[in-house]
């Protein structure tokens, strides 16, 4: 559960939206779409604990630390950091006990899951963006997590790779994990996503995706 009660965010003094209340329940599955600039991303920040919001109070069912895993936008990563590919992914055992073979069964099966085999020892610098993406949701996909918060996930992603990212959401989904998306694809929401924050206007409106997004056609969304 993911509880926002009278939650405000963004520059000091700048309010990002009028506060927002809101209640999302375990194992629920929504995006969090709007213009650029609008907070989606922020919100997910603030969610996470990795921004203080402005006012306001966040409740969850579940420790931070232990219980939620959140995936960045690639582009706040450092290339440069001198680790592979499997070292990356690996990364999602943080904090876990298991034994080698278990740990060395459930990287072969992440790294064959998001079609990554052969890559293991090629450096972050030396992987396409696509390549990146599905080893940072490879990644997420060790941590078991019972809340997760994607920022764009799909950035990035070829057809095959954008196939894949959803048919390991609804996976996740279906295990009874709660799963906030920031998205700008209506497309991919309408289709795969029951549940919609929409950011507009510095009004935050949740309800139904297919709803919401008939109701604001004209919506700018990035």
């Amino acid at each position: 559960m993911i509880r926002c009660q009278s939650l405000s965010w963004g520059a000091p003094g700048q309010p990002l939206t009028t506060p927002l209340n809101l209640e999302l329940e375990s194992g629920t599955l929504t995006a969090i779409i709007g213009a650029n600039g609008c907070g989606k991303s922020s919100l997910l920040k603030v969610i996470a604990g990795l921004q203080k919001p402005l006012a306001g109070k966040i409740s969850l069912s579940v420790p931070r630390q232990s219980g939620l895993s959140f995936l960045p936008q690639q582009q706040h990563l450092d290339r440069q950091f001198p680790i592979n590919l499997e070292e990356l992914i690996a990364a999602g055992f943080w904090g876990r006990r298991l034994s080698t073979q278990l740990r060395a069964q459930r990287l072969k099966d992440a790294l064959e899951n998001w079609h990554l085999s052969g890559l293991e020892h090629r450096p972050l610098m030396a992987l396409s963006g696509g390549e990146l993406q599905r080893a940072l949701l490879a990644r997420l996909s060790l941590t078991d997590a019972p809340v997760l918060l994607l920022d764009e996930p799909h950035a990035a992603l070829d057809e095959l790779g954008q196939q894949l990212l959803w048919q390991h959401i609804h996976t996740w989904h279906n295990e009874g994990r709660t799963i906030v998306v920031v998205c700008h694809d209506l497309c991919a929401v309408r289709q795969h996503i029951p549940q919609t924050l929409l950011i507009k206007n510095r009004e935050c409106v949740y309800g139904a995706s297919v709803e919401l997004i008939r109701q604001t056609p004209h919506t700018q969304v990035a």
